[in-house]
């Protein structure tokens, strides 16, 4: 049962919504504007190849040319990562896995940790170099429920520390973590950024450190 529920055969990309995701998500979606030209783009075509980028990493000129216009889809993405509509479709999404697995809809503990990645260069993008895992390229770091699910994402250059990027990265929750009350994280967040969080949030930072003579 699960597997035919899940089964994307059918679709044009693997990485399509089936009719039944897209009934979640398409109530988020912006209403045609009143005056101006009539709306002639798919918003759900647009969505997919959202997706289609998400799900292979691909560069944004390889889209393939079933989807809109390529200028169309980053104008939409652009658009709806900056007025907040993306975050707004994670923390509903979220809140309806958690629920079904039995748990409140809105986490009230979370975990935090960086991962730093290889990337090349490019005209636009930052980048930098991580002493520590000797990476040069970007560092996300990512606040989950525990759950695992995505709660908040800031991408920074991989020269960042933990601890910085950690700043960034809870001076933007949403509403949605207002409940938080703990975040637990590695040795790498110990020192000043415990009381800084102490300071100025309702949660509490907490470090766990690994066993003396515990090895990965």
């Amino acid at each position: 049962f699960t597997r035919k529920r899940y089964e994307r055969g059918g679709d044009r990309y693997a990485s399509d919504m089936t009719d039944a995701e897209w009934a979640l998500i398409a109530p988020f979606m912006p209403a045609p504007k009143k005056i101006g030209r009539p709306r002639t783009t798919d918003l759900r075509n647009v969505f997919d190849a959202i997706l289609y980028i998400a799900t292979t990493g691909c560069q944004w000129r390889m889209l393939p040319n079933d989807f809109p216009p390529v200028s169309t889809v980053r104008r939409y993405f652009y658009d709806w990562r900056d007025n907040g509509l993306l975050d707004e479709v994670n923390h509903y999404l979220v809140a309806m896995a958690r629920q079904a697995n039995g748990r409140a809809p809105v986490p009230s503990a979370g975990v935090i940790d960086s991962q730093s990645v290889k990337t090349g260069a490019t005209p636009h993008g930052v980048r930098g170099f991580d002493g520590g895992k000797l990476i040069t390229g970007r560092k996300r770091h990512i606040l989950v429920d525990t759950c695992g699910l995505l709660l908040a994402v800031v991408v920074t250059a991989a020269s960042v520390q933990d601890r910085d990027g950690a700043r960034l990265l809870l001076q933007r929750l949403a509403g949605f973590c207002k409940k938080l009350r703990l975040i637990w994280a590695d040795g790498a967040y110990r020192g000043p950024l415990v009381d800084w969080v102490a300071e100025r949030f309702r949660f509490r930072l907490m470090p766990v450190l690994r066993p003396v003579g515990q090895k990965g």
